[in-house]
């Protein structure tokens, strides 16, 4: 197990599960992130004859660039309840985990995700409204949100009159970005800057967005994808920051681009 200074302000290429069990205990203060949903894997018909839903051009239809998003669904809840049981493991006795995911209809009957996070302390179910996408199916209205489950630790408490906020947040997604399925950056400085963490961590970083937030906010970053072209976008857009706004920084940060 390596220290925590091994993996501050890193963007880390590499499988998040290998690397999370690399970390030491009780490192970071939130956790934010979106895993892949194993949308090729569905009774559904926009991903498979080729539409691909609300993304632009379709673009997972292919899934990503270096997993393919068609996991078996079993195999697909045991990866992701490992994942969670690690970022658990990662947080400070008063951190938190914002973890979205998206419900959707399989064989007709509503998939919730309880499987995935039945057992873990889910406090609360943020709904992040979207604009709506292409619903292929006329058996049940079209989709316009997304849920964020924050599970917590028992000391988690949220930053002064953060709770104004509500449960149900409206935000575009993000259209602007070579990722397919990138989150806004407004939902995730909604998300860090409502809490007083330090350290804020990502195993399923893409193009950087919530390492992006993080920085702009002073706060330090930890990111890991599988896929090195998607590490290469979130290096980019954080050395971005640097040369844009260095005057802006309220404390160095230790980038590392190897």
């Amino acid at each position: 197990m390596l220290a925590f200074r091994d993996f501050a302000n890193q963007i880390i290429s590499g499988d998040c599960l290998s690397v999370m069990r690399r970390m030491p205990d009780s490192c970071v203060d939130l956790v934010v992130t979106s895993p892949p949903y194993n949308l090729k894997n569905s009774t559904g018909n926009g991903m498979k004859d080729g539409r691909g839903g609300k993304w632009s051009n379709a673009a997972l239809i292919h899934g990503y660039s270096h997993h393919d998003d068609a996991m078996p669904h079993d195999e697909y809840v045991r990866w992701q309840r490992a994942c969670l049981t690690e970022m658990y493991r990662l947080l400070r006795v008063d951190g938190a985990i914002f973890y979205n995911h998206k419900w959707r209809v399989q064989d007709g009957l509503l998939q919730d995700r309880h499987d995935i996070v039945t057992g873990f302390p889910v406090r609360q179910i943020i709904i992040w409204k979207r604009k709506g996408g292409i619903n292929f199916n006329p058996g049940y209205f079209l989709p316009t949100y997304e849920v964020i489950y924050l599970i917590t630790k028992p000391s988690f408490r949220l930053a002064p009159k953060a709770n104004a906020y509500g449960d149900v947040w409206e935000f575009m997604q993000e259209m602007n970005n070579p990722h397919p399925a990138a989150f806004p950056l407004p939902l995730i400085d909604r998300i860090i800057s409502s809490t007083d963490a330090e350290v804020i961590f990502d195993p399923f970083v893409g193009s950087g967005t919530t390492a992006v937030a993080a920085k702009q906010l002073a706060r330090t970053f930890i990111g890991i994808d599988i896929s090195p072209e998607y590490c290469r976008m979130a290096r980019k857009r954080l050395a971005e920051i640097v040369r844009s706004k260095p005057q802006n920084r309220h404390r160095q940060l230790d980038l590392v681009l190897a």
